[in-house]
């Protein structure tokens, strides 16, 4: 038997971040929305492990961690552990989605993992303990399972989907040069010591979902960490200020970056905006969101 599921990218349409709890980690109110740039993880039946992976030809392989250490391995240990089986498979990933670009393709493999070793292995986990172990693996985790549109609490591994009645059309430009997510928080933890305690919730950007306004949706883009990614990467300013004169609403980074995702009003207008940014940036993604979550696409 074998099974193909795919996991999407997620973009943050918000996110913001608090002081470091004693934990060490960071309170976050994040609005996370999957947009169509997918990993597709092939699973099938066999006596050992093994994980392998295809990646875009603009993308270096050696970036992704295999050999035991891959977010896919301590998936399958978690899930494994949960139902005492033993972890079998060949697993295949096929990645589109950037590495190290703010955009959690990590944990879109881990989420596709879950599902896929699941039906694999004929464990039936119900959908909150899959969510509970998602939330073990990463805090963007339990997001890819759910995709769509949502609102993350907590580390942001406590996900609520809201209201989300628009289509909306993204340029996605992501880096060969990946950054470091634990530097980018500490950054913003030096160029900010005073965050608060818990983020506000982002009222207005809500609205503007719940509305399906895109120029109240790029008025209320924000993320807390992008003053931190633009320190460290000041091409990335360059970068936003270009995709803005091209004709986008509105651009930000991603999560912790590099990526950088532009608003547009159409899908007209993204692609006239992604046919500027070609001139200057090998690879430039024109996309849509909301879409599923990770799920299943072929059985053999």
């Amino acid at each position: 038997m074998s099974i193909t599921v795919r996991a999407p990218a997620k973009i943050n349409l918000h996110l913001g971040v608090g002081a470091p709890r004693e934990d060490g980690f960071h309170p976050l109110t994040s609005v996370y929305q999957a947009v169509g740039v997918y990993d597709d993880l092939t699973l099938a039946d066999a006596d050992g492990w093994s994980v392998d992976l295809t990646v875009a030809g603009w993308m270096d392989r050696d970036h992704v961690p295999l050999a035991g250490d891959n977010i896919v391995d301590r998936a399958a240990a978690l899930l494994a552990a949960r139902h005492g089986l033993a972890v079998t498979g060949e697993v295949h990933i096929a990645k589109e989605i950037p590495v190290a670009g703010g955009m959690a393709g990590g944990s879109a493999d881990a989420a596709a993992a879950l599902v896929g070793l699941d039906r694999l292995w004929g464990a039936n986990t119900s959908d909150d303990d899959l969510l509970a172990l998602a939330a073990q693996l990463g805090s963007d985790v339990p997001f890819a399972l759910v995709g769509g549109t949502a609102l993350g609490t907590g580390r942001g591994e406590i996900v609520e989907p809201v209201p989300d009645h628009g289509t909306w059309w993204w340029v996605l430009v992501p880096s060969t040069n990946g950054m470091s997510t634990p530097e980018v928080y500490r950054h913003y933890d030096r160029l900010f010591p005073d965050a608060p305690a818990v983020p506000p919730m982002p009222e207005a950007l809500l609205a503007a979902l719940d509305a399906g306004d895109p120029h109240a949706l790029a008025a209320a883009l924000h993320n807390d960490l992008q003053p931190a990614a633009l320190d460290l990467r000041p091409d990335l300013a360059r970068l936003i200020d270009a995709g803005e004169a091209a004709g986008a609403l509105r651009g930000v980074v991603t999560g912790s970056g590099p990526t950088c995702v532009f608003l547009c009003e159409s899908a007209d207008a993204a692609r006239a905006t992604a046919a500027e940014l070609r001139a200057s940036h090998d690879v430039v993604l024109v996309t849509t969101g909301a879409v599923a979550g990770a799920h299943p696409v072929a059985y053999g």
